[in-house]
């Protein structure tokens, strides 16, 4: 394989992995020498992703994960696995010094009870979580540099936080009255054989799951209780469309008295005019997923509707990229110390 930083993908087989494995392909500062999947040892990667046939990475052969060899191997490893098992190989990493970046929930949420509450499962590794650093590069950028655990966030997320901080740290916005509508593609829903993720169940049709209770909720308000430095209640309400990639956030908020749409609009595009991922979109435009599919960019819309006095933003993202890999290989760059955006400088996939 080609030189480079020496990094492993624990969990190749799900729609993560397989995006890690086509962002990684093409990443020239960072080799990926470890696949792993209980299911798949023994094949090349390419006899299961025949997208990567001809390329380099593609002959790459498939092992049962392995810590001692992950660690042995790698400097930097992704977890693409479940949660409950990513805080188990996770943690036997990084006590053998080796960095990781973990796609699960398994260290995004600071306080144990709350992840026990919402995922049913014991935390066996509390002593990590005061070291892991939430993995939004815009917010935590700094300490993402430093860190050996990065809890890269979920998709959902990612749309709902970078959509509402700049209203919540300027304080122009209600607290007690946010309503987040978020709509996903399939993917979202993993990789798995199920029958509400088959085609017919999906195509042509549209419906709403997980109200009152998608566990992305907490960690959306536990990240916009730090930025307005006041405990956040949301109502988090998700719905699936039939599409593979994407996620469309419309966030519905109740501006505060005397805040104009000139002063919404200085407000934002101050706060993301430095961020090349984050488009602030002209006014009367709006957010597509299209517009960002494979991607790193979140667009952001805003519509003040003056006869209601609300501030609706509107957020898109490509769930698998943006809300995923894509932002774990952001993560990985900072810290293995490479540009941010080393190897993610895509243009939409259109049409």
């Amino acid at each position: 394989m080609s030189a480079g930083i020496p990094v492993g993908l624990v969990g190749v087989t799900g729609y993560t992995g397989m995006e890690l494995a086509r962002l990684l392909s093409g990443h020239d500062a960072m080799n990926l020498v470890r696949v792993t999947s209980r299911a798949e040892a023994g094949k090349k990667l390419s006899d299961i992703y025949p997208f990567l046939m001809g390329l380099e990475l593609g002959e790459l052969t498939i092992t049962a994960p392995d810590v001692e060899e992950l660690a042995k191997s790698c400097k930097l490893v992704f977890l693409a696995v479940p949660h409950k098992t990513a805080m188990d190989i996770g943690g036997k990493l990084y006590d053998k010094g080796v960095k990781v970046v973990d796609l699960s929930a398994d260290f995004r949420l600071r306080d144990p009870e709350i992840y026990e509450e919402w995922y049913k499962v014991d935390h066996t590794r509390e002593d990590l979580l005061p070291k892991a650093v939430y993995g939004l590069p815009e917010f935590y950028r700094e300490q993402i540099k430093d860190a050996s655990l990065v809890a890269n966030p979920g998709c959902y997320p990612t749309s709902a936080i970078v959509g509402l901080t700049p209203a919540l740290a300027e304080k122009i916005i209600d607290t007690t009255d946010i309503v987040i509508d978020s709509k996903s593609g399939t993917t979202g829903a993993g990789r798995k054989a199920a029958v509400g993720s088959l085609f017919c169940e999906v195509s042509d049709s549209f419906k709403a799951y997980g109200l009152g209770s998608h566990r992305h909720t907490p960690e959306i308000e536990q990240e916009l209780s730090v930025v307005a430095d006041e405990d956040i209640t949301v109502s988090f309400n998700t719905h699936l469309l039939p599409i593979n990639r994407g996620i469309l956030s419309t966030i519905y908020t109740k501006l505060r008295a005397g805040v104009s749409a000139q002063d919404v609009r200085a407000i934002y595009e101050k706060a993301y005019g430095s961020e090349k991922w984050i488009r602030v979109l002209p006014e009367g435009k709006l957010p597509e997923t299209r517009w960002v599919r494979g991607t790193m960019f979140c667009d952001v819309g805003l519509v003040v509707d003056s006869r209601t006095g609300r501030l609706i933003i509107v957020s898109a993202i490509d769930n698998v990229c943006r809300g995923a890999s894509g932002q774990a290989v952001a993560n990985a760059n900072l810290m293995l110390g490479l540009a941010e955006g080393h190897g993610l400088n895509l243009a939409p996939m259109m049409p």
